[in-house]
């Protein structure tokens, strides 16, 4: 074999070998399938199983109380107003909860580290777990109700 013809078979090797990877490796990190079924509570209410997470996990570390980033209030009482069809303050293009449109919800883009701007949600702690997630998810994209 030619010293060309190696080198080009090197070189189309290399190439097929780098986008296999790049196929396997998106695979992992794929945004999740909005149709596919989410872990956590099915039919979720807003004050029975949202909230808490909230306060547990955003209101109470002291990020989105009085005072709140990103003029983010997730205390009770105030967060249902300050999230559900209002548009993202990082993101003005965004709603932070669309209702029936979890995907494209800033809040689950936050909250799954998905975000062009700023940091993943909550900040500095641990993660929300993947039934927090799906709980939250699931809220969404039956329509995001009130009902308290």
């Amino acid at each position: 074999m030619s010293g060309f013809i190696r080198s080009t078979l090197w070189i189309c090797l290399s190439v097929l070998f780098g986008f296999g990877l790049l196929y396997i490796l998106a695979g992992c990190c794929y945004p999740v399938d909005p149709e596919e079924e989410q872990p956590g509570i099915e039919d979720p209410s807003f004050a029975e199983h949202i909230q808490p997470i909230f306060t547990a996990s955003c209101a109470l570390s002291g990020c989105h109380n009085a005072g709140a980033a990103a003029g983010l209030d997730l205390r009770s009482g105030l967060s249902y107003a300050q999230l559900v069809g209002v548009a993202s303050s990082q993101r003005p293009s965004s709603r932070r909860v669309e209702p029936g449109d979890a995907q494209n919800s800033y809040l689950v883009i936050k909250i799954e580290g998905r975000q062009s701007v700023g940091s993943r949600m909550p900040l500095g702690g641990t993660p929300l777990s993947v039934e927090e997630t799906g709980t939250i998810r699931n809220w969404i994209g039956l329509g995001a109700e009130d009902n308290r």
